[in-house]
């Protein structure tokens, strides 16, 4: 897929406030700091598409981009916020989970995960929330050229094997960097195949 275009279209609080349902929609949610908006600057080739901060936690609302004026990437709040207040925290996962559960043009949760960490609870937790919802998703590895393949891998499969645990088929995988764009054919192929289907 070549990206002719991607444009910020809107951000929003709630699913009440998200923008008309026209267009297929690809979400993405990591932990803060899992370099999401570096990820859909590389994806979409604009560099100052998502804003991307040296503070964690810095996307609070759900932000929508029109991608080829045919579907639209959504840059859904991190969870996991370091320096965020509880009270704050249970609002923005109330406003994922309300879209998640609620939008019924979304295909597919992109859901970033930091290859050079072992395996987080609170990932395999909210991978297992979205497979209890029957919701399309796919992994994507972050930040792969920040130490060695054999390093990735060995993290990889550790990750797949707490996911074993208690699921019988694992999610699309995919390895990613956005130093070397790495990834970068893969996740649009993917996507492409998504949205024919």
């Amino acid at each position: 897929m070549k990206i002719k275009s991607a444009e910020f279209l809107t951000s929003a609080t709630t699913l009440r406030n998200c923008p008309r349902a026209d267009w297929p929609e690809f979400a993405m949610i990591g932990r803060s700091n899992v370099g999401k908006s570096s990820l859909i600057n590389m994806l979409t080739e604009r560099r100052n598409l998502a804003k991307v901060s040296a503070t964690p936690g810095k996307t609070r609302l759900l932000n929508f981009f029109t991608i080829n004026n045919r579907w639209l990437l959504v840059d859904l709040p991190g969870y996991g916020y370091a320096k965020v207040a509880q009270e704050k925290r249970a609002d923005f996962n109330e406003a994922v989970a309300g879209y998640i559960e609620g939008r019924e043009t979304l295909r597919c949760v992109f859901v970033l995960i930091d290859s050079r960490i072992e395996p987080q609870r609170i990932d395999i937790d909210f991978i297992q929330w979205l497979g209890e919802r029957d919701m399309p998703h796919a992994l994507i590895f972050t930040k792969t050229d920040k130490q060695s393949p054999t390093a990735t891998r060995a993290n990889i499969d550790r990750f797949n094997q707490a996911l074993s645990a208690w699921r019988a088929e694992l999610p699309p995988t995919f390895l990613s960097s956005s130093q070397t764009k790495a990834g970068r054919g893969e996740i649009l192929r993917f996507i492409e195949q998504t949205l024919a289907a």
